[in-house]
C-alpha cells in the first residue's frame, strides 16, 4: 500500500522516496495507535458498565435467596421408588 502511494507521488530521487515511505509510515503507525486506544477505551468502558450491572442484580436478588420456607416440603409425586443406598427415586440398581 505504502509502496503503491510513493510510486504514485513519482519522487526525482531516491532520498524524496524514503522520505515519502516514512512520512507514510508514521502515519500509517498514528493511525493504527489511535485505533487501538480508542478500541481500549471502549473495551475498558464497557467492562466497567457490565460490572456496575451485575453487582446491582447481586444486590437485587439477595432477598430471594434467604427468604425462610415456611416448613412446606414437596413430595415425590411420580411412580419411581425410592432407593434406600442414596435417597434418590429412580428404577433398577444404584449407579
Amino acid at each position: 500500500m505504502i509502496h503503491g502511494r510513493v510510486r504514485a507521488f513519482k519522487p526525482k530521487t531516491m532520498q524524496d522516496a524514503i522520505k515519502i515511505a516514512n512520512k507514510l509510515r508514521n502515519k500509517k503507525i498514528s493511525t493504527l495507535v489511535e485505533c487501538q486506544t480508542e478500541n481500549k477505551k471502549r473495551l475498558d468502558n464497557t467492562s466497567k458498565n457490565n460490572q456496575n450491572q451485575q453487582q446491582q442484580n447481586k444486590r437485587q436478588y439477595t432477598g430471594r435467596a434467604y427468604t425462610a420456607r415456611h416448613g412446606e416440603k414437596k413430595h415425590y409425586g411420580r411412580s419411581k421408588p425410592l432407593c434406600s443406598k442414596c435417597d434418590y427415586h429412580h428404577d433398577g440398581p444404584c449407579a
